[in-house]
């Protein structure tokens, strides 16, 4: 797609696109022949313009209006023709000076994903790192009464996960650590996903043991080794930031992004989709979103690390979005989440 357009329609199609997400408003003809020095007279340029719609590149909302992108256009847009800004040194520096001080590793998400939100002037989500797939430490079995035992789960990456477990009867702490001792020399090295999978075939040969604690964990594995809750791993930020925007001045628009709001359910389910390498912002398009309650928005995701484990920055906006200043701000919250959990 890259050689289908023309140099001149390369030209008018980057000036459409870069001022309509300024402006919200349908660029005409005579606009950019008075605006844009190129020596086209309005005419040639309405022809340019017409061959653009033509190609699914622009369309207009009314006859006498003048053109905005469809979803092809900025596409187009995204992959070939803008130039990405670099973060100024203040906006740099303001994100520094806040989140330096932050040492709790949930507090630093919460207020990364209010700044990307602040910054950005639309909706940021940042999610916990995906526990899933971190690499299994050791696990260690605490008696807490006669009936209650707690389970710590460590990864390598230095995350741990707690859970309560009710026993039938009490067990012996000698016993706990001979089973925890048992289960680390099988279990280390796998990743929780892997473990989750395989865990009864790589302890069957004990699953009838006395105490039935292993019994009770193969019936129990998806609690065990699964991530964190889901309300825990979604930090939202920039609702208001992003109602700002003149696309929900529209009743019908300001209830979509509520809806979207309130279905973070689904939104980690896109996360979750993209297959993204950390230092990669992806770039997806009204239609491109499979999701029916995103296809009028646009989605601009990376990941950023935690030793072996990754979480998601995310952006997700109108589809007049501005892409050239937004795509570098993801990339900068997520390197500087990875530096600071690292």
């Amino acid at each position: 797609m890259a050689e289908a357009l023309s140099e001149r329609e390369r030209t008018i199609l980057r000036y459409i696109v870069h001022n309509y997400i300024q402006t919200a408003i349908p660029v005409g003809s005579r606009w950019i022949a008075k605006y844009l020095d190129i020596g086209l007279s309005p005419a040639t340029i309405r022809n340019v313009m017409a061959d653009l719609e033509f190609m699914g590149y622009l369309n207009h909302p009314h006859t006498s209006a003048g053109r905005m992108p469809t979803d092809r256009g900025y596409r187009f847009y995204v992959d070939y023709l803008m130039e990405v800004e670099h973060l100024q040194d203040s906006e740099q520096d303001s994100i520094q000076q806040i989140l330096s001080p932050v040492d709790d590793p949930e507090e630093l998400l919460r207020e990364s994903s209010k700044i990307l939100g602040r910054i950005s002037h639309q909706l940021s989500i940042i999610t916990s790192p995906r526990f899933a797939s971190g690499i299994f430490e050791k696990l260690e079995l605490i008696p807490l009464s006669s009936s209650k035992i707690m389970v710590v789960i460590s990864l390598k990456a230095g995350l741990v996960k707690t859970i309560t477990m009710e026993v039938l009867s009490e067990i012996r702490r000698e016993k706990l650590d001979e089973l925890a001792q048992i289960m680390n020399g099988r279990l280390s090295g796998l990743t929780l996903l892997e473990i989750r999978n395989t865990f009864f075939d790589r302890m069957k040969d004990i699953s009838t043991e006395q105490t039935g604690l292993v019994r009770l964990f193969i019936d129990s594995v998806d609690k065990l080794f699964d991530d964190v809750p889901e309300v825990e791993k979604v930090h939202i930020g920039g609702t208001r930031d992003i109602l700002s925007q003149p696309e929900f001045e529209h009743p019908e628009n300001f209830r979509s992004i509520i809806e979207l709001l309130d279905n973070q359910q689904m939104i980690i389910h896109v996360l979750e989709k993209k297959d993204l390498k950390v230092g990669d912002v992806g770039v997806s398009i009204g239609s491109e979103n499979s999701d029916e309650a995103l296809k009028h928005y646009s989605i601009l995701t990376t990941d950023y690390s935690v030793a072996d484990v990754n979480g998601s920055v995310c952006i997700i906006g109108p589809k007049r979005m501005n892409y050239p200043k937004v795509v570098p701000l993801v990339d900068y919250i997520a390197r500087t989440i990875s530096s600071m959990l690292s």
